[in-house]
């Protein structure tokens, strides 16, 4: 009885010290895999930057990379315990596609943040209109896109709204236009008002020599005419042109002594007498 017992618990001790060595070994190939993970990222990090390719798209890529090869590695360890990975990715397919149902949202954001880095219709420090936010593009993220507005009020977006909708990109060109309006009065001669105008702008601080600034008749009111005020300037100046612009047609129409307009309306009445005999 004795014998069986001892050669039970040999058996036994074998085994756990075979099990022992058996998980340090995994535990082994789980810290020089982790390691090779590093590098290779590392690697791919640094090889994109050298092709001067956007940071984001980097992250990008790198993220997607060591998923991929933290899978591998796992099943790989699995397998050396005997564990059946054919099972297993069987298992791992059929939990992607349950969670990609559920996740429908979260990845049409993923995917749409890769079109935005890959396409580039804006980028970070750009002043855009995008998912209906107006602002300073903070960050482009893996799932949504953070955007400062002009109040200063960060606005976070998903990915998938801004390239479902039109991005206004207003950094992308070398100048923008300003487009204000100035009201005359029905008196004002519009010729010296447009020339009065026309003269001034260029004195304005940031405004374009090229294109020179616009003054056009636009419309017509009961007030009178409307002219269309249209000075350029970069897009870092726009706010600054806009304001100073307005000031301009203010004090010039007041400095040249120019009526304030008035709508103005014609009220006819017919005589009491014709009203009444019509009435017969």
């Amino acid at each position: 009885m004795q014998t069986k017992i001892d050669a039970l618990m040999s058996a036994g001790w074998t085994a756990l010290i075979a099990l022992g060595i058996r998980v340090l070994e995994a535990l082994a190939l789980w810290i020089v895999g982790r390691w090779l993970i590093s590098f290779a990222i590392s690697l791919i990090g640094r090889g994109m930057a050298r092709q001067k390719i956007d940071p984001t798209l980097i992250r990008y890529i790198q993220n997607a990379v060591a998923a991929i090869l933290n899978i591998v590695l796992v099943v790989a360890i699995l397998g050396f315990f005997g564990v059946q990975t054919t099972s297993l990715a069987a298992l791992i397919a059929a939990a992607g596609v349950a969670i990609g149902l559920a996740w429908s949202g979260l990845l049409s954001n993923f995917a749409a943040g890769v079109f935005l880095v890959i396409l580039q219709p804006m980028k970070v420090g750009d002043f855009v209109t995008a998912g209906g936010i107006m602002g300073t593009v903070h960050e482009i993220g893996l799932f949504v896109t953070s955007i400062d507005a002009l109040d200063n009020v960060r606005h976070i977006v998903g990915n998938s709204k801004i390239l479902g909708d039109v991005i206004q990109n207003y950094s992308t060109n070398a100048h923008r236009r300003v487009d204000l309006t100035a009201q005359l009065a029905h008196g004002v001669d519009v010729h010296a008002a447009m020339a009065l105008l026309k003269t001034a702008l260029p004195g304005i601080p940031n405004v374009l020599p090229t294109p020179a600034p616009d003054v056009e008749i636009l419309s017509f009111n009961l007030a009178g005419p409307v002219l269309a005020v249209r000075p350029y300037c970069n897009n870092k100046d726009y706010w600054q042109v806009y304001f100073d612009t307005n000031k301009l047609i203010k004090d010039s129409f007041t400095t040249a002594g120019f009526e304030v307009p008035e709508q103005h309306y014609m009220v006819r009445t017919a005589a009491v007498g014709a009203t009444a005999a019509h009435s017969a």
